[in-house]
C-alpha cells in the first residue's frame, strides 16, 4: 500500500460514522453477548485458539455480528475473505473457491469466508457454497438477521455452529455510549461534549438493544449540542429526543423473526389474561405495518381456542371485529382490533373444545374403528329402511326434556371422554 492510499484510508477512518469507529477490535472490548464470547465460551475458545469451524451468527441489527467477524479476521492466521450476499453472486463464490484452492495447495493455509446477510443468498448460491464448506476448503462465517433455520440451506445449517446474539441490555448500551464519549482517538473525547445522565439513559431505553442505533443517536445529538455559558457543548434530553425522531423506530419485520416472535408474545399475553401487554404487542405490530387481517384472523382463533365456551360470545365478537376492521381499514381498524384484544384478554378462559377435538382427531388418526351403527345411519333416500338404516333411532325431542339415553358411538367402540366442560375454565 502506498503513502497516498494509507493517508486516504486514515481519512476514511476519521470521517466514518461513530458506530463504525467504535467497533471493538478484540473480544475483550466486546460489550454484552457474554453467553457467546465470555471467558471459556465456545466461540471465544475457537477464536483464541484459531481453530474456527463454520459458524452462523444470528441476531437483530446492532448486536455485534459484523464486529465478531472483523475480530476473527484480525486474529486468524487463515486467509480471510468477505462477501456481501446482497451484491455477490455465484461467480464471486467461484472466484473465492479458486483462490482458496490455490491458498491451500501453495501455502497450506485455510480460508475463512465471511458472508454478510447470508439469508440473501438464493438456493443456487447457497448450494454453490455447500460442497466447499462440507469438504473443509472454506470455513464459513455467516451473519444474518433472519432465523437461519428458516432462511439458510438446511445442509449448511447442519454443518455450522449457530450462535444466537440477543439485543443488548440497557446497561450494555450505557457502557458503549460512555466509552464513545471518553475515547479521544475513535470517539467523541476530543469534542468536549457533555451528555447528561438522563440523556444517556433515554438513548439506551430507546435504542431497542441496537448499539449501532444508540451510537448514531449519540453522534447526531452531539452535532446539535447546546453551548452553555462556559462554552461547553451540552446534550440533554431534548437534543436526544430530536435525534431519535430522525432514526428508525421500533424494529419489526413483517416476514422475519420479529413477525413470528411478536405475534407469539401477543397470543400468549391474551391467553394469559394481560390486556395491557397484549395492547402493547398489538401496537408494535400495527406500527410496524403488519396486515390487520392477519391479526384479526389470529384473534378469531384465540376466541375459540383459548376462551371457547367459557364465553360463547367471544367468537362472534372476534368475527365481527374482523369484518368491521376489513370494511373500515387502517388507521381506524386499530380500534376494533383493540376492542377484541381486550375483550378476549379479560374473558374467562377454557381450552376444553380445543383439547377435545385434538383428542378425537388423535383417535381417528390412530385407526379407531368408525363404523356408523345402523340406527344412526342416514334415511334420506329410498331403500334406506330396507337396509335397516334408522331403525331403532330415538328422536330426542319426543322425550321429556328433549333428552333420551341412546348410544351414539361407532360399532364396537366404548364411550370416551373428549370434552370436559370444567377443564381449563376459570
Amino acid at each position: 500500500m502506498d503513502l497516498f492510499s494509507m493517508a486516504s484510508e486514515r481519512e476514511q477512518e476519521r470521517t466514518a460514522p461513530l458506530a463504525y469507529r467504535m467497533r471493538p477490535t478484540s473480544l475483550d472490548e466486546v460489550v454484552g453477548q457474554q453467553d457467546i464470547v465470555g471467558p471459556g465460551k465456545l466461540l471465544r475458545r475457537m477464536v483464541e485458539a484459531d481453530r474456527l469451524q463454520s459458524i452462523i451468527l444470528y441476531g437483530p441489527p446492532g448486536t455485534g455480528k459484523t464486529t465478531l467477524a472483523e475480530i476473527i479476521a484480525n486474529q486468524t492466521k487463515a486467509r480471510f475473505q468477505k462477501l456481501n450476499a446482497v451484491t455477490a453472486g455465484v461467480a464471486d463464490i467461484r472466484k473465492t473457491v479458486e483462490a482458496a484452492t490455490e491458498e491451500r495447495s501453495m501455502y497450506r493455509r485455510k480460508t475463512v469466508l465471511f458472508v454478510d446477510e447470508i439469508h440473501r443468498f438464493n438456493k443456487s448460491q447457497q448450494d454453490a457454497l455447500l460442497p466447499h464448506v462440507e469438504g473443509g476448503l472454506l470455513v464459513l462465517v455467516g451473519a444474518t438477521t433472519e432465523n437461519p433455520y428458516f432462511e439458510v440451506n438446511s445442509a449448511l445449517v447442519s454443518r455450522s455452529h449457530i450462535f444466537h446474539l440477543e439485543p443488548l441490555k440497557e446497561s450494555d448500551i450505557i457502557v458503549i455510549l460512555r466509552r464513545a464519549l471518553e475515547d479521544r482517538e475513535r470517539g467523541l473525547g476530543n469534542t468536549g461534549v457533555d451528555v447528561s445522565e438522563d440523556a444517556l439513559h433515554l438513548i439506551a431505553t430507546q435504542s431497542g438493544g441496537d448499539a449501532r442505533r444508540a451510537l448514531n443517536v449519540l453522534e447526531l445529538a452531539s452535532l446539535s449540542a447546546v453551548v452553555d455559558e462556559n462554552g461547553q457543548p451540552v446534550v440533554g434530553v431534548e437534543e436526544v429526543r430530536e435525534a431519535l425522531q430522525s432514526t428508525a423506530g421500533a424494529r419489526y419485520d413483517k416476514s422475519g423473526d420479529e413477525h413470528y416472535d411478536t405475534i407469539s408474545a401477543f397470543i400468549k399475553s391474551v391467553r394469559g389474561s394481560d390486556p395491557d401487554a397484549a395492547l402493547l404487542w398489538l401496537a408494535k405490530m400495527l406500527a410496524g405495518g403488519e396486515d390487520p387481517a392477519f391479526i384479526a384472523r389470529r384473534l378469531m382463533i384465540l376466541a375459540s381456542e383459548d376462551v371457547g365456551n367459557a364465553d360463547p360470545f367471544a367468537l362472534p365478537l372476534a368475527v365481527a371485529g374482523w369484518q368491521s376492521a376489513m370494511a373500515i381499514g387502517m388507521p381506524e381498524a386499530r380500534i376494533m382490533l383493540g376492542q377484541v384484544t381486550t375483550y378476549l384478554a379479560t374473558a374467562p378462559k377454557s381450552n376444553a373444545a380445543y383439547k377435545g377435538i385434538n383428542a378425537a382427531l388423535k383417535d381417528v388418526e390412530s385407526g379407531l374403528p368408525l363404523t356408523v351403527p345402523p340406527h344412526l345411519r342416514g334415511t334420506g333416500y329410498r331403500g334406506a329402511e330396507k337396509l335397516g338404516h334408522g331403525i331403532g333411532y330415538k328422536y330426542p325431542h319426543d322425550y321429556k326434556g328433549h333428552y333420551v339415553e341412546q348410544n351414539y358411538w361407532p360399532v364396537g367402540v366404548e364411550p370416551r371422554r373428549y370434552y370436559d366442560e370444567g377443564e381449563g375454565t376459570e
